[in-house]
């Protein structure tokens, strides 16, 4: 299955221009198979979901982007924003009374350098962002990014690689042109989500940039 973990809509997501209803229809079009609609800080209610749902006969799955202070993350299993969210640990915790999952969202953001010609300074960086504290409860790093650039995804997923986590891939969609660039590819069939956070959490899954069709795998699963 084709996912994208990784959406925002208006006016769930302020910064966003796109209609739920318009990106579900453009989703489908682009081949994929799901969508999960992550916005800023703001949970979906899960009825909502569900009208979408059967209204479009396509698998839209509820997540959320939560702002920490030591960066985004992507939750899974919550139902609702909770002050104290915005610290790793409590999100955590939050998450695993829900029996949820969480991913870190283009990791690439303030800790990638301004200027990679240095492989010196490039690896300090990798090293340092490897130290975040708030992937210690993540199984998973987004590692490509629909709205990120080549470098940047490059930066995450060599962070990816350095912490032996596998990675994901979203569109970070908040615009039409965003729409349909990459996914994550599931080896098993997902119908809600309970059965997307057991998959995220097995590992069962890799990038997939649908902009030319090539795979990123989990370089470890690969070799293991």
């Amino acid at each position: 299955m084709l996912i994208d973990l990784h959406s925002h809509t208006w006016p769930k997501s302020h910064d966003s221009v796109l209609n739920p209803e318009d990106l579900i229809v453009r989703a489908k079009n682009a081949g994929l198979d799901a969508i999960c609609f992550t916005e800023h800080d703001t949970v979906w209610d899960q009825r909502e979901v569900e009208e979408l749902r059967a209204k479009h006969d396509f698998l839209v799955l509820a997540g959320v982007e939560i702002s920490t202070d030591d960066g985004h993350i992507l939750a899974f299993g919550i139902d609702r924003y909770v002050f104290g969210m915005h610290r790793a640990p409590e999100l955590a915790n939050y998450v695993e009374q829900g029996g949820g999952v969480m991913v870190a969202a283009h990791p690439y953001r303030r800790q990638m350098p301004w200027f990679t010609s240095s492989e010196d300074k490039y690896e300090a960086a990798l090293e340092k962002a490897g130290r975040n504290p708030a992937y210690e409860f993540c199984d998973a790093l987004e590692t490509l990014n629909g709205r990120g650039s080549d470098k940047e995804n490059e930066f995450s997923r060599r962070l990816s690689e350095r912490l032996e986590m596998p990675g994901t891939a979203g569109t970070d969609s908040h615009a039409i042109s965003d729409i349909g660039k990459c996914a994550t590819h599931f080896e098993r069939d997902i119908e809600d989500e309970r059965q997307l956070i057991e998959e995220i959490k097995a590992g069962r899954f890799y990038s997939v940039d649908l902009r030319t069709g090539d795979p990123v795998p989990f370089a470890a699963a690969l070799e293991g």
